[in-house]
């Protein structure tokens, strides 16, 4: 198979954790017969300094022109410290979700046998876990009207939806729940956010359409409490922006290290796969950083693309990079820490 990936490492860690994905990927397509053309494109802090713009006209050509893209990661110190900046690296993001259409987050989590005992939670209550949030990615608060009155003193973020931007997320939840195990939760707020009631009564009237799925209702509050004590009991989420994006967040921490998990963020024409950590700026060019998420990132590429043989040989040796020791600091305890670029050789020197 002849490949086309638009390849945006983005900022701080981002270019060295996409780095081994395209070595991992690389050594795949040697071994599997396929040809991959990477195109680099600029987005986030580097863009900025290049064009000052976050997500500029030329990366956006290349993305709509690439089958998928694989992405880094953005964000810059000196903006966050920066709250009046007007050009943010951020804005970046949220702009290329939008202009590519990407709508539905696909966030895993999931444990991994031999790092169980390093999770901050106790292993009877995350063993079993394999679940997947879908976040809504173009709407809510995110994108809605937003603005400051009285002289600045008063601020506001409308969070906003409508019926179509939740029956296409939800469909898509309803369907992977039935490749799954055929149980979906809807979360929301719908006891105080009329948005949340309108996400409930129109995932209520898709019921009929998927009558094998057991569909629940849980308030955001309570699934975030729930997540941490008895997580393996969800199966497929879904939620709204800003529920799903801190969701997902602590979610993510059940396996062990953010360093660890995948996303891919789809639409209806255009698909992203990217780690789920930010830019880590304080790691950056210090070869330290986990690439591991990038690299499972890129496995759901090649799932996606029905390449399920290597998808499965990219997971199996991730997974024997863990159970070999050969990991970053942040999953080391003391043992030997391999550099960033030392994993990415080995995972391709195995394959």
């Amino acid at each position: 198979m002849k490949l086309n990936i638009a390849l945006l490492a983005g900022d701080g860690i981002g270019p060295e954790v996409i780095d081994q994905a395209v070595k991992v990927s690389d050594a795949i397509a040697k071994k599997y017969d396929h040809e991959i053309t990477w195109t680099p494109a600029l987005t986030g802090a580097a863009a900025i300094d290049a064009v000052g713009e976050p997500y500029p006209d030329e990366t956006h050509e290349i993305c709509l022109a690439a089958d998928a893209v694989l992405f880094g990661a953005i964000g810059h110190p000196r903006y966050d410290n920066d709250p009046s900046a007007k050009v943010r690296p951020e804005q970046g993001l949220l702009k290329m979700r939008q202009k590519l259409g990407l709508f539905a987050n696909v966030r895993p989590t999931f444990t991994f046998p031999s790092l169980i005992d390093k999770s901050p939670l106790k292993r009877e209550r995350i063993e079993g876990t394999d679940l997947i949030i879908l976040r809504e990615l173009t709407g809510g608060v995110y994108f809605g009207e937003r603005g400051r009155k009285d002289n600045g003193n008063t601020a506001f973020d409308t969070m906003t939806y409508t019926r179509h931007e939740i029956q296409r997320l939800a469909k898509k939840g309803f369907e992977l729940a039935m490749t799954r195990s055929k149980k979906l939760c809807c979360v929301d707020k719908a006891n105080v956010l009329e948005s949340s009631r309108l996400w409930r009564e129109t995932v209520q009237a898709m019921e009929k359409d998927y009558p094998e799925v057991e569909v629940s209702y849980e308030f955001v509050d309570a699934v975030a409490m729930r997540l941490v004590q008895w997580p393996s009991s969800y199966d497929v989420m879904i939620t709204e922006n800003l529920f799903g994006d801190i969701l997902t967040d602590e979610a993510s921490v059940i396996s062990g290290s953010m360093g660890l998990m995948p996303s891919a963020s789809v639409g209806e024409e255009n698909r992203l796969y990217e780690p789920i950590h930010g830019s880590y700026p304080q790691a950056a060019g210090k070869d330290i950083a986990n690439p591991l998420a990038t690299v499972l990132s890129a496995a759901i590429m090649f799932e996606d693309f029905g390449l399920t043989e290597e998808a499965q040989e990219i997971r199996a040796v991730v997974n024997k990079s863990l159970e070999e020791g050969i990991v970053t600091e942040d999953l080391s305890e003391g043992e030997k820490a391999y550099k960033t670029s030392e994993v990415g050789d080995w995972l391709a020197a195995n394959i």
